[in-house]
This record gives C-alpha cells, sequence and structure tokens, in this order.
C-alpha cells in the first residue's frame, strides 16, 4: 500500500524538513517488508483567493486531483484522536484489506474544506490545539515509522 502526505504550503529548507525526511527515510526502509511504499510528500501551494472559504474551496480541488485513489485521512484539531498502536494497526488493515493507498492530508493556514473533511475515511486529530503544518508533518512523519516499528514488532515503540 502507498503513502502518502498531501500538504498545502511548501516546507523550506531547514531543520524541519531535515527532521520530516529523516523518519519518512525510517519509514520507507521499514515499510519495504511490511508492503508499505512511497511515504511521498505532496506540496501543493497555498490558494491566493480573497477569502478563506474560497481558499479552502480551490485547495480542496487541488489536493483532491493530487492524492492517489484509496484511503483520505484528514488531519484537523476536530478529529478523533488515537494512540499510536491504534494508528498503525489501522494502517495496517487498510494494507491487509488490499487498499491501495493511504493519504494523509494537512490542510493550509485556514483549515480543510468542511466538505473534503465529511469525504474523508478518517478524521485524524493529533491534538484539540491547532499546529503549525510545519510541526504537523514532522508529528506525522514519526508516526508513519512508528507505525512500521510496531507492525514489524522493532523495540523503537516502547508504549503501553
Amino acid at each position: 500500500m502507498k503513502i502518502a502526505i498531501a500538504a498545502v504550503g511548501r516546507m523550506k529548507a531547514g531543520p524541519e524538513r531535515e527532521l520530516v525526511a529523516r523518519y519518512l527515510d525510517r519509514a520507507i526502509a521499514g515499510g519495504r517488508t511490511l508492503g508499505l511504499t512511497g511515504f511521498e510528500v505532496i506540496e501543493l501551494t497555498e490558494s491566493r483567493s480573497g477569502s478563506a472559504a474560497s481558499r479552502k474551496t480551490d485547495e480542496a480541488k487541488a489536493l483532491s486531483a493530487a492524492i492517489p485513489d484509496g484511503i483520505i485521512v484528514a488531519l484537523d484539531e476536530r478529529g478523533k484522536s488515537i494512540g499510536s498502536e491504534a494508528f498503525a494497526n489501522l494502517v495496517g488493515r487498510w494494507r491487509d484489506d488490499g487498499r491501495p493507498a493511504a493519504s494523509f492530508v494537512i490542510g493550509g493556514a485556514d483549515g480543510l474544506h468542511p466538505d473534503f473533511v465529511a469525504k474523508a475515511d478518517l478524521t485524524l486529530s493529533f491534538s484539540p490545539m491547532v499546529w503549525p503544518h510545519q510541526l504537523v508533518r514532522i508529528m506525522l512523519a514519526e508516526q508513519l515509522y512508528r507505525t512500521t516499528t510496531i507492525l514489524s514488532g522493532h523495540p523503537y515503540h516502547r508504549g503501553d
């Protein structure tokens, strides 16, 4: 199953981008034997529309066109919070069900369009707080790497 992170906004070169790359490189290496591939980042330019509503509409169209067919996970502070093992088991179940891809979608400064969130298979929250997209990407990349370690029985994950 192909894993993709689709994000509105581009990360500049620097420690945040390097940290995302480090975790995704680890996920790529760990995912090979698990049937998890890709771990690519799709970056989309923020809309220049005049209102937040029209920006979210433009960005939702661009996101829908950019992500592969399969599971859509919208990251939103109003979403469901789950633990790392439950997250890993969910990804493993999607893989085992033969889903071709899972796309994890991070909105722009205005967030994701409500219709896009409504059509997502899962709306996931890392916290009820709002986080900058750079930090969300880092946290997501780490959790995807952690997923590969949990599914493979690697000792990296030492949670309950």
